[in-house]
């Protein structure tokens, strides 16, 4: 009697999970199309993937691959609108899978944790987390992150006050302090809220180096007061593939972003895209892009 009265059940449990993962596969384009717009999520600090200009209206690498996406999407949705929504890096996965945004557009990394909440379109960017110094910056710190030799054996030891800054709510902050390990143990690991503002206590001697992916401190050091002052790391300590987050279960709309980006990637307008950007080091950029990419 158990048996016969525990089936129906299952199989109503089936169906529904079935009906759910139906639903759920149409769902963002569903929304768009109601709303007769499509929502694109930027953090407004982190260039040159996603940033304002003065103008107050938003830029970037990731933001012109989100319109590249857009137009996509126009392509299935007629007289489809675009809003821009600026949010931070830690409200901005919830946002997606709120279904507020769509697409969250920035220099976001793909890892298996925010996938537990979020999906994540095919890699738009590579890169590896480093440090910004000044030229003054401890020895020690410069032997850790520009591979540099110790002129002595006393260069290698940190002082007591050394400060190394992160972003808070980031990847990085856990493999900065992974990466000093017990061989650095008096080096205080700090949180800014933003880049600018880690950028800023490395200018004023508040922090002996800044910690982010090395394509972000790239553009972070281009904004300094004295940009000639400050050097770029050489060692990187991650493998960072950057992604447009989507939400999940949702395959009808990451198929569509991925094939949107495949298609750019194989135009005429990708490499022109990347030198805008990335100067000199966009040809070496394409090709691990591409090597990356889903093919059509």
């Amino acid at each position: 009697m158990l048996a016969k009265c525990t089936r129906p059940l299952v199989l109503a449990g089936v169906i529904l999970c079935v009906s759910a993962c139906m639903a759920a596969a149409t769902q963002a384009l569903d929304l768009i199309a109601q709303r007769g717009t499509v929502r694109i999520g930027y953090i407004a600090d982190e260039t040159p993937f996603s940033f304002k200009k003065k103008d107050g209206s938003p830029a970037g690498y990731t933001i012109d691959l989100c319109r590249k996406i857009a137009d996509a999407i126009g392509g299935n949705i007629p007289n489809v609108k675009r809003e821009y929504v600026e949010t931070t890096l830690a409200d901005g996965f919830g946002a997606v899978k709120s279904g507020q945004i769509d697409l969250l557009c920035g220099a976001t990394t793909i890892n298996l944790t925010r996938r537990e909440s979020v999906d994540f379109s095919q890699p738009i960017f590579l890169t590896g987390a480093s440090a910004l110094l000044r030229k003054d910056s401890p020895e020690y710190l410069q032997i850790l992150f520009l591979d540099k030799r110790p002129v002595r054996a006393v260069d290698a030891q940190s002082p007591s006050a050394s400060v190394i800054g992160v972003r808070s709510d980031t990847t990085t902050g856990a493999t900065l302090r992974e990466a000093l390990g017990t061989d650095v143990p008096q080096t205080r690991v700090a949180d800014f809220a933003t880049h600018q503002d880690g950028l800023k206590a490395l200018e004023d001697h508040r922090i002996d180096a800044y910690f982010a992916d090395r394509a972000l401190l790239i553009g972070l050091a281009g904004h300094a007061h004295n940009p000639s002052q400050l050097v770029i790391g050489n060692r990187l300590f991650t493998h960072e593939p950057y992604g447009i987050a989507v939400q999940r279960n949702d395959s009808t709309f990451r198929l569509l972003v991925d094939r949107a980006l495949t298609v750019f990637y194989q135009s005429d307008d990708f490499p022109k895209l990347l030198k805008t950007y990335f100067g000199d080091e966009a040809s070496t950029l394409r090709s691990e892009i591409l090597m990356q990419s889903v093919p059509e």
